[in-house]
């Protein structure tokens, strides 16, 4: 490539070989397989001569292809910078997935750089699951992932007696080309479209979420029980006397963290013990190499696709109650106002003396069951001041600035034949908080712990808003008399006050939606620039490694310290955890995904027999083309398109998330509460469409002035992220992050 550039002109293979002095059989081939592989990666073209080009010096873009499910697409660069728009016609030759080069081929009317591929380097879409469709003589699957626009085609021998209308797996044959499409053939039937569990093999097989265990992971695995060897319980400190105690869900099958607190003095010692899968999963097993493609365990409803197999996730790691276990400990010391005033790391040997759930710990604490306290009373005066310690814990959150969202996490719930009898909302109460804020501690600790040692290691990093978010930002609170705070560089503080100050507000949930959406995702990265949603200035995942990555290399990076080890002798270099880091931020965004696609199938097929139906809802997203509606009561969301609302043209105010009639000045924005009707649920496109029940008398609209809104949402446990802008139990996501 320097070569390339001093020539300051395209050559040939045999003139580069002339030049770098490159002779010999041997010698020639590996220049050969050299520059085959540079093209490949993107690092050079041929031109129309077959000449070695530099990319950069030919006005040419590299990257990777996002597309839409409208046909068009974009192209994201590798180094960084806008997106180049790719018209529906250049996404012929390309799939959702591959990495191009392509040319700036001018501008459209929107202003937007637009693209034309000049090579594909690398195509990233071997096998689709869709639906297959024999029409007219003619076999073709139309994919369930909506960013792939191209139906594959399936020649008669390639059907595998796939049937017309059954959801399938086809692996790609022969790639687009600006001619032709895909053409593939039948690997598997899934079954018939409407199926019970098929939402879910679909969601698996269109996100590409690894499944199986390799042959080596079974081969590691196979030796393993869930009892700890007495070999590995050697060296480490016995906390099987301390009541420590695990606190989940009802459903929770993997344990991973347990939590043990006592006064001292003024102040108070608390403890959390989190399961040692380090201890397990070495660095070079192969159990660690499917682990980390995984990069997450995923939650579907009820199914578990696991980052760790059972016999670990479940068992030898799972901080079951009354077996030995081992451990890693956070110790933290704490004053009587809530601040740490040391902490320590060790590696420890536990055994819970209890699985208590979220409500037991609730109703014991916080409603005094009487039962439920003598039949724990060796706990309860531990879980008391556990109790305690989270109420200052929670004060010192309060004053520290840390934003306080309140959303909706929602759970469906089956009957017979895994058919949706309602969708419930999950109900924090003050023991999922208690635990919340335990974690919260022990993973500050950490990130406190990794800096002060200088290890190479990943952080939970959040930033705060951009400037452009901002502005809308700010446009949008001084229509309604409010403002945020903090300048230019506002604090976590300066949205937390603003939130306390808009609670009694009957827009309150407007307003907290929009600050939501402000804010950008949490990601990983081993560049600690802090988490502006939690308000820390330093914060790292420590607290799940059953079934998160992230966490598992955290605890190798504080075992590494432990045992005498330095930054330099670790076994990951800063380039190996940068990888990591956007590896598992990708895959923490593919399991999301996947969840929200097979929860809004489910929704789908759970409104099919409510066509004609009203309900009362709030608007939840506003578009130029429509606004969504999320259903009060049963959380489920569709679209009123903008084509439906009658006498008059509406037109879309992004700043102030609202649409506004040209004549009438009716306005529709978030946070409205309307009542519409059921007019058509597509379950392939996981589709509900709506009509404004009340659109003719203008109800649930407003004129500038006065509007209705919403009940105010509950939270969710969340021990790391704030501004997602989602909700976990579905809802559609806005926006490529």
């Amino acid at each position: 490539m320097r070569h390339l550039e001093h020539a300051k002109a395209p050559m040939s293979r045999t003139a580069i070989a002339d030049a770098l002095d490159i002779h010999g059989e041997n010698d020639t081939e590996a220049l050969r397989r050299r520059l085959n592989a540079m093209l490949r990666d993107g690092q050079l073209m041929r031109n129309r001569r077959g000449d070695f080009c530099l990319i950069d010096k030919m006005d040419l873009v590299r990257g990777r292809i996002i597309g839409h499910r409208d046909g068009f697409g974009f192209l994201v660069p590798d180094g960084g910078g806008d997106d180049l728009f790719l018209s529906a016609r250049e996404m012929q030759r390309v799939l959702h997935g591959d990495r191009a080069v392509a040319r700036i081929s001018g501008e459209d009317r929107r202003g937007r750089k637009e693209g034309a591929i000049v090579e594909v380097l690398e195509r990233n879409t071997r096998q689709v699951v869709g639906r297959f469709y024999f029409e007219t003589g003619v076999g073709f699957v139309v994919p369930d992932n909506k960013r792939l626009r191209q139906d594959i085609l399936v020649p008669d021998e390639g059907r595998f007696g796939a049937e017309h209308g059954q959801i399938v797996v086809v692996e790609i044959l022969e790639q687009p080309t600006a001619y032709r499409q895909p053409i593939g053939r039948v690997i598997e039937i899934l079954g018939e479209h409407m199926a019970p569990g098929m939402e879910i093999d679909v969601a698996i097989r269109s996100y590409g979420l690894p499944q199986q265990w390799s042959p080596l992971v079974e081969s590691e695995i196979g030796g393993l029980s869930d009892v700890v060897p007495e070999a590995a319980k050697v060296g480490r400190e016995d906390l099987r006397e301390l009541p420590l105690v695990t606190i989940d869900g009802e459903d929770a099958r993997d344990f991973d963290d347990a939590v043990f607190c006592e006064r001292r003095g003024r102040g108070w010692r608390l403890l959390v013990a989190i399961a040692d899968v380090s201890a397990y999963v070495e660095p070079a097993a192969a159990l660690d190499a499917d682990a980390r493609e995984r990069g997450n365990s995923v939650y579907f409803p009820e199914r578990v696709i696991p980052m760790l197999p059972e016999i670990l996730s479940n068992g030898l790691c799972s901080l079951n109650p009354e077996v030995d276990r081992l451990c890693m400990v956070c110790e933290i010391s704490l004053t009587a106002g809530g601040k740490v005033s040391e902490y320590r790391f060790f590696e420890g040997l536990m055994r819970s003396h209890a699985r208590l759930t979220y409500n037991k710990v609730a109703a014991m604490l916080v409603d005094g069951d009487a039962d439920l306290r003598r039949e724990y009373a060796a706990l309860v005066p531990h879980l008391e001041d556990l109790y305690a310690l989270y109420q200052v814990l929670r004060g010192a959150r309060d004053k520290r600035g840390a934003i306080d969202f309140e959303t909706t996490e929602t759970r469906i719930v089956f009957g017979a034949d895994r058919k949706i009898e309602r969708v419930v909302p999950v109900v924090r109460n003050e023991a999922h908080k208690l635990i919340e804020e335990c974690m919260l501690a022990a993973n500050v600790a950490a990130a406190d712990f990794l800096l002060t040692h200088k290890m190479p290691a990943l952080y939970r990093v959040h930033a705060g808003p951009s400037s452009e978010k901002l502005t809308d930002l700010r446009s949008f609170l001084g229509e309604l008399g409010l403002n945020l705070a903090g300048g230019d560089d506002p604090e976590p503080r300066h949205y937390a006050r603003l939130l306390a100050s808009i609670q009694d507000r009957p827009d309150t949930h407007l307003i907290q939606t929009v600050l939501l959406r402000s804010l950008s995702q949490a990601v990983y990265q081993p560049d600690n620039t802090g988490h502006f949603g939690l308000a820390y200035e330093a914060y790292a995942h420590f607290t799940s490694p059953i079934r998160r990555y992230p966490d598992l290399l955290v605890h190798r990076a504080i075992r590494h310290v432990l045992r005498g080890g330095k930054p330099k002798t670790f076994a990951y270099s800063e380039d190996d955890i940068q990888l990591i880091g956007e590896h598992c931020s990708m895959t923490e965004r593919r399991a999301d995904e996947a969840t929200w696609d097979a929860i809004n199938w489910l929704k789908c097929e759970y409104m099919l027999d409510k066509v004609g139906e009203e309900f009362d809802g709030v608007i939840s997203g506003v578009a130029a083309f429509g606004v969504f509606v999320e259903l009060q009561e049963i959380y489920v969301e569709g679209l009123v398109h903008v084509t439906s609302l009658s006498n008059d043209y509406y037109h879309f105010d992004a700043a102030h998330h609202r649409l506004m009639g040209e004549r009438t000045r009716k306005i529709y924005r978030l946070g409205d509460v309307v009542r519409v009707k059921v007019m058509r649920v597509d379950l392939d496109d996981r589709k509900t469409d709506f009509e404004l029940a009340d659109e003719g008398t203008g109800k649930g609209a407003r004129k500038g002035g006065g509007r209705k809104t919403g009940a105010g949402k509950k939270g969710r446990k969340d021990d790391s992220d704030k501004g997602k802008g989602r909700k976990k139990g579905g809802g559609r996501k806005r926006r490529r992050r």
